[in-house]
This record gives structure tokens, sequence and C-alpha cells, in this order.
């Protein structure tokens, strides 16, 4: 098994455990190969939740240029449910887990297809 595929197998487990979702694993799949090398880097492959900047990045960076959404309110509380979800005090949020599970919230798993 290569290191992707055990990450995949990673973010299955936190989706199931953590956020109580059964992973529709071909999207997850997807959403982890879209990260692109991210998923590698140990700062890089979480988000920090606590810090405003990361989730304005996330917001802009996937929401908006990745999914195609219009800025508005909806986009950060869409992102503050998805971190909900996953557990405020989770420390390490996976980066793919929550953009899946932000993919899932808008209705874009489309953009994956």
């Amino acid at each position: 098994m290569g290191k992707r595929e055990e990450l995949i197998g990673r973010y299955a487990d936190d989706l199931e455990n953590k956020c109580g979702m059964t992973p529709d694993m071909d999207l997850l799949r997807k959403v982890t190969i879209g990260c692109g090398p991210s998923i590698y880097n140990a700062d890089s492959s979480t988000i920090a939740a606590s810090q405003p900047g990361e989730l304005e990045t996330v917001k802009n960076n996937f929401l908006i240029k990745k999914l195609g959404l219009s800025d508005g309110p909806s986009l950060m509380d869409g992102l503050n449910k998805a971190i909900e979800t996953y557990g405020q005090s989770e420390r390490n949020k996976y980066r793919p887990v929550v953009y899946y599970m932000l993919t899932k919230h808008f209705g874009k798993e489309s953009v994956y297809g």
C-alpha cells in the first residue's frame, strides 16, 4: 500500500470515528488527490482552525477558487460547521477531511466528477 492510500485510510477513519460520517471513498480519494503534495507535509496537511487567516485561506483558495462558490457569509458558516463536526478540540484537522466535508456540505461533488 502506498503512502497516499495509507493517508486516505486515515482520513476515512477520521470521517467515520470523529465526524460520524460514512465516507464516499471515491470522492475522498479525488479530494485527497486534489490537495496535491500538501498532504505529505506536516504543516500543510492540517488546518489550523484557531487561526482566522487559515480559515480565510481555505475560504478563498478552496471554496471560491476550487469549488466555484460565490463569496458570502454562508461560506464561513459552512466552514465553521465542518470544523465543529470534526471537533474543536481535535488537534489534527486533516485538510482532505475538511475539504471532503465542505464539498459534501455545499453539494459540489460534481467538481470532482
